[in-house]
């Protein structure tokens, strides 16, 4: 993807309103208890703050699992953010994967609800890092 800088800080601000707009709809599915959908949800808030920062840094990806191996590369290998978030990141991942697709499986309010705090933690820490530079 070859942007131009305006092109893209405009798509960074994008990718930072969807994923402020997908995890305030968190907040609004746990009550109902849909816990596939709050984990989707959750991954995608997270997923967009991520994108968000890898485009900032002018790095692309074309699939979910290259998000997350460049994520991990550039940014938690490198200590430039917490391993905690990688982990966290690859968690999420992986239940919006077991919610979405799985016959066999249900995720539970154990299973998701752990994760919201820390989902909102990750992405404070990336627009922090992006408004810094």
């Amino acid at each position: 993807m070859s942007l131009s800088n305006e092109e893209r800080q405009a798509v960074v601000k994008h990718r930072f309103e969807k994923s402020h707009k997908t995890f305030s709809q968190v907040q609004n599915i746990v009550p109902m208890g849909y816990w596939e959908i709050v984990a989707n949800r959750l991954y995608y808030a997270a997923f967009y703050a991520v994108s968000a920062l890898l485009i900032h840094k002018g790095l692309t990806a074309q699939t979910h699992h290259g998000v997350m191996h460049l994520f991990g590369l550039h940014f938690i290998k490198t200590g430039l953010v917490d391993n905690r978030f990688g982990t966290l990141y690859g968690r999420l991942f992986s239940l919006r994967q077991t919610g979405d697709y799985s016959d066999t499986f249900d995720l539970t309010e154990e299973d998701v609800t752990p994760l919201i705090i820390p989902t909102g933690e990750l992405i404070d820490v990336i627009e922090e890092m992006i408004s810094e530079e």
